[in-house]
């Protein structure tokens, strides 16, 4: 009897690492048409350089990336899942999941109990534990605090007015971990 076929098992096996510098070039190829179908907002190369330690990168066996994705500290116990993509020949495959672990790990030993993500995505984020924040609202004094950055993730976690068009369709999703 022949064990259940897993498609997966057809593709080379991946390894999840933290990002380096020569990393950014690939992760732009992966945003780009993301970006183009106004799933995920555009990141100057500059800003992805001054990012990349945020970052973890998913390879082949080969060295070649497949996928990306960014922790992105927000408070002291709240992160942002942040360009979380996948090449298109690698989706269904477990690439996603792989860095969303590897991502959650990372918040943990951070000390971050929420993560936080902005997505159209909201199947994936679900399975994994996200659920819509609806109207949600922080408190007053951390939201005098928060409201201060200058950083959009912020301002989409606040629901406010200015970040509206980056938003528009998007599902703001919170997991506690």
């Amino acid at each position: 009897m022949n064990p259940p076929y897993d498609e997966r098992m057809t593709q080379p096996p991946i390894t999840v690492r933290r990002a380096r510098t020569p990393d950014v070039p690939k992760i732009v190829d992966l945003v780009e048409p993301l970006v183009a179908r106004r799933i995920l907002l555009g990141k100057e190369r500059v800003d992805l350089y001054g990012a990349v330690q945020e970052f973890r990168v998913a390879e082949t066996a080969d060295g070649t990336v497949v996928g990306c994705g960014a922790l992105h500290v927000m408070w002291e116990d709240l992160g942002e899942i942040r360009t979380l993509a996948v090449d298109d020949e690698w989706l269904g495959h477990g690439v996603g999941h792989s860095l969303l672990a590897a991502l959650e790990s990372d918040a943990r030993e951070l000390g971050l109990s929420r993560l936080f993500c902005l997505t159209f995505e909201v199947a994936f984020f679900g399975r994994h534990g996200f659920e819509d924040m609806g109207s949600e609202t922080v408190d007053p004094e951390l939201y005098a605090e928060l409201v201060r950055s200058h950083d959009e993730g912020v301002a989409e976690f606040l629901d406010l007015a200015r970040v509206k068009q980056n938003t528009l369709g998007n599902t703001r999703m919170l997991k506690v971990l």
